[in-house]
């Protein structure tokens, strides 16, 4: 790879813990820093920026930022009910872990009508001065998510699921949905150029958009193409032009869809384990970065654990199409034995030994 020659050799003084990151939202396994070359956060950035990082990243390398007014207003709450600024009332769930909307209570049945029921917020006016003390922890990758999205979740918690999903497809609606969908992604770039204003330490963004169930998605290719390629690429656009990365957290079985984020320009995909994720990378590996996940593996046996991280490096992390370890790869971020593997084969894959 093009300047590869001039990075350091691999010292085994780097794989000396000096701290360990909390796992996210405080639910899930630590995991340990190890005394890296360069900082986790220059080395996922590279992922996708040059597509020459320095050793495989994981989920564990970002740092998940968001702000009081757009958690209050447009997400989804965490361990509380809510409603949102579009009245949309969300439950929390806590054997699932998230909210929900009741459903059966529609803001709205009829896209046409979205007008008479719903006004998109003035972004500008928010108060994200607030917030703006709280920046990303410098040593990762700073991320802001946009839970809910823009297009059919936010449709779904409008319209309820059965509502939308025909709006998609009803001749009568579509016109009204595709005005939802521009009015709702001209918000999302205000709320864009708000964040990298107040939050200059974010080097990406997260949109979430669920496509898909267990076994297929919700939608054709050909609505996927003309109901949300449009406004999924200006908000690509515009991310990019402000010179971060954009990723997808989209669930659901979306082998068949995958072509569409990576025609969106879509830098990475959260995906779910029902996909086929070696056909996918692939295929489609140089274009976007995929969150991966190892083959299964006996955590209690460490030459189990470390031959699966191998495998997964020699797999995943090719030069100029590496993937990362995503956030469901369960154990493999606990496993210490996995994780030290992980780093001291990557790192030496990449600088081509």
């Amino acid at each position: 790879m093009k300047g590869i020659k001039r990075r350091p050799s691999f010292s085994p003084r780097e794989l000396l813990i000096g701290d360990h990151k909390p796992g996210f939202m405080g639910m899930g396994p630590e995991t340990p820093l190890f005394s890296t070359p360069v900082s986790y956060r220059e080395n996922l950035n590279a992922h996708y920026f040059s597509k020459e990082p320095w050793f495989a990243a994981t989920f564990a390398d970002t740092d998940g930022i968001t702000s009081t007014e757009y958690n209050e207003k447009l997400s989804r709450p965490f361990l509380h009910d809510s409603v949102d600024v579009f009245g949309v009332p969300w439950h929390w769930v806590e054997s699932a872990g998230g909210s929900i909307t009741p459903g059966g209570n529609p803001i709205f049945e009829d896209a046409n009508e979205w007008k008479d029921h719903i006004t998109i917020p003035d972004v500008d006016s928010w108060n994200w001065e607030q917030d703006a003390g709280h920046q990303p922890d410098p040593r990762f990758s700073g991320v802001f998510t946009f839970v809910n999205g823009f297009w059919f979740e936010r449709l779904i918690s409008l319209m309820d699921f059965d509502n939308a999903a025909i709006a998609l497809v009803d001749p009568e609606q579509q016109d009204a949905v595709r005005e939802i969908f521009g009015a709702m992604t001209d918000m999302a770039l205000k709320l864009v150029d708000k964040i990298c204003e107040y939050f200059p330490g974010i080097d990406g963004f997260c949109v979430h958009d669920d496509w898909g169930a267990q076994r297929a998605p919700f939608f054709s290719d050909d609505v996927a193409r003309e109901m949300f390629l449009p406004y999924m690429k200006d908000l690509v656009d515009h991310v990019h032009a402000k010179g971060r990365y954009i990723t997808i957290h989209s669930c659901g079985s979306l082998d068949e869809r995958v072509h569409i984020f990576v025609e969106a320009g879509l830098d990475g995909w959260e995906m779910m384990n029902m996909n086929h994720i070696r056909e996918l990378y692939t295929e489609f590996g140089e274009q976007m970065v995929f969150q991966a996940w190892p083959l299964d593996f006996d955590e209690n046996d460490e030459a189990a654990a470390r031959a699966s991280a191998r495998e997964f490096v020699d797999f995943f992390c090719k030069p100029g199409k590496p993937a990362m370890l995503g956030y469901n790869a369960g154990k493999a971020l606990s496993c210490e034995a996995f994780t030290r593997e992980l780093y001291e084969y990557s790192r030496k894959k990449y600088l081509g030994l």
